[in-house]
């Protein structure tokens, strides 16, 4: 998930597409991302809270990716996608745009193999992320903050470079990587009845999507999205992919744009999305601090807060959350808090 600059300063105006020669993953590609990144991502653990329980009215079980290297589901994604290429490939590096948790999950990824990774970040974007980005090794390349101009950048990079582009959401193996997450989340939760997950690019819902299908396809998909920035939810009331909304959200992860393949992949599978206020978001990631002391991001409690909203969706079912990131600006904690009360 990554920040406010990654698509709050304009449309986007650039493909966020595969090549058209390139296939949608399957769940045959999630099975074969679970077995090529498990010697470096955590299988991350499966919390449960009866306080919790008892407030939703439903039985959760909350899949910790806010645990997972690098602090976000994204690292699944990203170690699949570096460990999918091959040497000659490899050596040449990989680049993306990002100035948060896709950045931050590449460059670590990249360190795993020994490669460069090359991560184009917009002007004024958060300094503690891109200390975070620097720190796993990768080399940061600073463009203005929009959309174009960051595809721009990568796209010359990678011309430059000839490394590979590894897209935040729509790349095929970033998407089957992300869906490893659902895959263990139903292997030790068991059945559900239904999957709730944060939404903004849509990688960890289309791998969600993904799993489900193959593994629980009685399993209801909720994609739970905040109010300012809710254009999954119009999407998929439209039947055609928006992007023209301008974002503004304190849940900084959800704020890019539903990707073209992502869209279609929900679409097709019949996930239905729920729209959450800040405020009840910012009250729900207190209660899992208070509950399960855990600290998440905004763009985790989402989905947490999306049940709490809706209770009369959930009653007495067995309900999965992915808490997808626990990568939080202490210093911001005291006034985001105080929108919760």
């Amino acid at each position: 998930m990554d920040t406010a600059h990654d698509a709050a300063t304009a449309t986007p105006s650039a493909p966020d597409a595969p090549p058209a020669c390139t296939p949608l993953p399957g769940f045959d590609d999630v099975l074969a991302a679970a077995a090529r990144i498990a010697p470096h991502a955590h299988a991350t653990p499966v919390l449960r809270s009866r306080t919790l329980d008892a407030l939703a009215g439903c039985e959760l079980h909350f899949k910790a990716e806010h645990l997972q290297r690098s602090g976000a589901f994204k690292f699944r994604g990203a170690c699949n996608a570096v460990w999918s290429l091959g040497d000659a490939g490899a050596a040449r590096g990989v680049v993306t745009h990002s100035s948060g948790n896709h950045g931050a999950a590449l460059a670590l990824a990249a360190r795993t193999r020994r490669i460069p990774c090359h991560v184009v970040v917009p002007e004024g974007a958060v300094a503690a992320k891109l200390a975070a980005i620097a720190a796993y090794g990768a080399t940061l390349h600073r463009c203005a903050p929009t959309i174009a101009d960051r595809e721009a950048a990568c796209e010359q990079l990678r011309r430059a470079t000839g490394a590979e582009l590894v897209h935040p959401y729509t790349d095929p193996r970033v998407i089957a990587g992300q869906g490893t997450a659902t895959l263990e989340l139903l292997c030790t939760a068991g059945p559900l009845d239904a999957l709730v997950v944060p939404v903004g690019g849509g990688g960890l819902a289309g791998g969600a999507a993904l799993a489900l299908a193959a593994r629980a396809p009685g399993t209801a998909l909720w994609l739970a999205e905040p109010t300012g920035a809710a254009e999954t939810a119009e999407s998929l009331r439209r039947g055609e992919r928006v992007t023209g909304f301008l974002p503004d959200t304190v849940c900084d992860g959800l704020r890019g744009t539903l990707g073209a393949p992502n869209f279609g992949m929900l679409s097709r599978h019949g996930a239905q999305a729920l729209v959450v206020d800040d405020a009840d978001t910012v009250r729900a990631m207190r209660l899992v601090w208070r509950h399960c002391k855990q600290l998440v991001e905004p763009s985790s409690a989402v989905a947490l807060a999306a049940v709490l909203a809706n209770p009369e969706r959930f009653a007495g079912q067995r309900v999965g959350i992915v808490l997808s990131g626990g990568n939080v600006d202490l210093d911001a904690l005291p006034g985001l808090f105080a929108l919760g009360r």
